[in-house]
């Protein structure tokens, strides 16, 4: 399947997540708190590099942008409708780090669907134990590889817009395509591009290593699907609860 294929086939299937979301509320609710609820525990993970000069604009773009509870449906609906013409206005590096970004945005989806259709299903946990009750439902649907997946894959968004900063050029084509790329329905990814591109840079700029930062984010996010996954349910609760806690 070509890049144009997948992105439609990808943004397709998260938009049937979205309708199944708007006909069931109660799902939709489940959804909406465990995405707000997953934004915290990052922010709570990383409060370190969150308040720090090097790495704090590397950490926000990754909270915003790849963790975050934002509603990407502008972003999907541009990247839908102009998937094949990706192809013609930007450069095989920028096409594959869209592909990739609209492949972890499904899978992400399908996760979070997932432990949303048994938010309510765990009796004797009070409704407002979200940290238990997310637990409880991450280990119900278990998936521990596709969790895996998940991490490398944002690890190679990352490594992507890494190397975008490295390519001879790139950036002053990026501003040149400012009012063409907004002009042909693409000024979400363009924007997305432009502030990856210059969060990324800018953190080499201050020489600070973008391998350090993804080394860090792989070390901590890899600990916490162990935990998660396996490791003892209480402690694994009273961890999640800590890191919560730290940002409400």
């Amino acid at each position: 399947m070509d890049a144009a294929n997948t992105i439609r086939d990808a943004v397709a299937r998260v938009n049937a997540i979205r309708a199944d979301a708007a006909d069931q509320p109660g799902l939709g609710k489940a959804l909406v708190t465990i995405k707000a609820l997953q934004a915290r525990r990052f922010a709570g993970t990383y409060s370190d590099l969150l308040r720090s000069d090097e790495y704090g604009g590397a950490a926000r773009f990754f909270l915003e942008d790849l963790y975050g509870d934002r509603d990407y449906s502008q972003r999907d609906a541009q990247f839908s409708r102009i998937a094949g013409a990706l192809q013609r206005l930007f450069p095989q590096q920028v096409i594959a780090t869209a592909v990739a970004l609209t492949q972890l945005h499904l899978l992400t989806e399908e996760l979070d669907w997932k432990m949303a259709s048994q938010w309510d299903d765990h009796d004797g946990v009070p409704p407002s134990d979200t940290a238990t009750q997310y637990v409880a439902c991450w280990r119900s649907i278990g998936r521990y590889e596709d969790r895996k997946r998940q991490l490398e894959m944002v690890l190679t968004v990352g490594k992507d817009l890494d190397r975008l900063t490295r390519a001879p050029g790139l950036r002053l084509m990026l501003r040149m395509m400012q009012r063409p790329a907004r002009a042909a329905g693409l000024g979400s990814l363009q924007q997305f591009l432009e502030t990856g591109f210059d969060t990324f840079a800018q953190m080499t700029d201050k020489g600070r290593s973008v391998e350090t930062f993804l080394s860090t984010i792989q070390t901590r996010e890899s600990t916490w699907i162990k935990s998660l996954s396996h490791g003892d349910c209480q402690q694994s609760v009273a961890n999640l609860q800590a890191c919560l806690s730290t940002v409400s």
